[in-house]
């Protein structure tokens, strides 16, 4: 006949079950009946700290009313709050869901006998879904055990995917090193952004470096950001170095060199890594789509570009979506090849955007094109109706041929729209009898 533990664990083995299966109701019917059940060791026993998160996770996705203080409440009763794992649950808990308490989740904290690193994650997890990022870095300072990787982790992330204080990332990362912590594979995915953020040529290095040295380095997920990461810098090189360096390279790590090129204006580089990429195997996908059009509009290669977009949809089956007909407008816009891109325009199976538009307005002032220029205004006008920049832009068209009148009318119009001309931008409409700027 089982023991009392023994029953009692394969009760936590069936609600384990239940509540991956996503079958709460169960799960909670059968905690309810382990409370009471006279075959298993009383609730005090240590053993019953890893019932009770099953239980509240399943509460919490069924919304029962105050879940985590019910539960906080019994385990306190019986004495389970020194076990960190369910310590570090009621915290994420009190800290989560649909009406978050972060203040509840510090007192439970405060209150604990004893603190390890996984409820120090916790209640650090806490501060940033609350969006209170300054508390979650000092919580790492305040820490009076060896903190994990994964609470540096889950500040560094936070601080990089909000853009505002990248630098503090970095710092981080190195802070995380001085005491003694080994950053990780997801400590690197999460700090490359900020490097390149910041445009750190020597954070970047210095990453790359610890990649390398740690075998990280040959993983796509990290080749894929630090070559995106060179290639913002304008280091190319050091781009080509982690391609090289990367094993298994998937159309991520081949599209983000690819990238890296087209943006510095090496289209036939671009074009080059294309071609390999075909030969290696790879399927292109959008992302790669668009910087292949990319290089292609910088270098003015019209008819490239065309072929590309028909083998990319036609033979890769690749669905084209709005950003990739807005940059083919731009290429051929730029090659001068004004009608067929309003004709492009026009037969689009996909919404006219702004970016398509405005890519056609772009090229007419460049090639002084009025007609095509007042199709693309106007349009603009009814899509982007508070954007300045649109009425600017037509009205410099019609004083570059010469036409005041109506540059001054798209003038006039502006300002009976109430439209604000945007700082820093200038009209360049003349006065036939003066000859001078207004």
């Amino acid at each position: 006949m089982p023991s009392r533990h023994q029953r009692l664990a394969s009760l936590t083995k069936q609600l384990t079950s239940h509540v991956n299966a996503g079958h709460h109701r169960d799960a909670l019917a059968l905690f309810s009946r382990m409370l009471s059940a006279p075959d298993l060791p009383p609730l005090a026993d240590p053993s019953f700290a890893h019932a009770f998160p099953l239980g509240l996770k399943s509460a919490t996705a069924l919304r029962v009313p105050r879940a985590a203080a019910s539960f906080h409440a019994l385990a306190a009763k019986c004495g389970l709050l020194s076990s960190p794992f369910l310590a570090s649950a009621l915290i994420a808990s009190y800290g989560g869901g649909a009406s978050p308490a972060p203040a509840l989740a510090r007192r439970l904290f405060d209150e604990l006998p004893a603190r390890n690193a996984v409820v120090w994650s916790a209640m650090i997890t806490v501060h940033v879904r609350s969006g209170d990022l300054a508390a979650a870095a000092r919580a790492l300072f305040l820490m009076d055990v060896t903190p994990s990787a994964s609470c540096f982790n889950i500040v560094i992330a936070a601080v990089a995917e909000s853009g505002d204080h990248p630098a503090q990332a970095i710092e981080l990362y190195r802070r995380m090193q001085s005491v003694g912590v080994a950053p990780s594979f997801i400590t690197l995915l999460a700090i490359v952004p900020a490097c390149t953020k910041m445009g750190a040529l020597s954070s970047i290095k210095e990453v790359h470096g610890f990649a390398v040295r740690h075998g990280m380095s040959v993983r796509s997920h990290i080749g894929s950001s630090l070559i995106e990461a060179y290639g913002r810098c304008g280091f190319l090189a050091g781009a080509q170095r982690v391609f090289e360096q990367v094993e298994d390279r998937d159309v991520v790590v081949w599209s983000s060199l690819l990238s890296a090129y087209a943006f510095h204006g090496h289209a036939e580089v671009a074009m080059s890594l294309f071609r390999d990429m075909e030969v290696d195997g790879v399927r292109p996908d959008g992302i790669m789509f668009l910087s292949l059009l990319a290089a292609c509009a910088h270098a003015g290669h019209a008819d490239d570009a065309l072929q590309y977009f028909d083998v990319l949809t036609k033979r890769y089956g690749v669905e084209a979506c709005g950003d990739h007909y807005s940059c083919l407008v731009d290429v051929l816009g730029r090659a001068g090849r004004l009608h067929q891109a309003y004709e492009l325009i026009q037969t689009m199976p996909v919404k006219v955007t702004a970016k398509a538009w405005g890519a056609l307005l772009a090229a007419c002032r460049k090639y002084g094109e009025v007609g095509l220029a007042e199709v693309a205004g106007r349009a603009l006008f009814d899509i982007e109706p508070h954007n300045a920049g649109n009425f600017v832009s037509l009205a410099n068209i019609y004083s570059g041929v010469g036409m005041h009148e109506e540059a001054e009318q798209v003038r006039r119009e502006m300002e009976q729209r109430g439209v604000q001309r945007l700082p820093g931008s200038s009209w360049t409409i003349h006065s036939k009898s003066s000859g001078g700027s207004l």
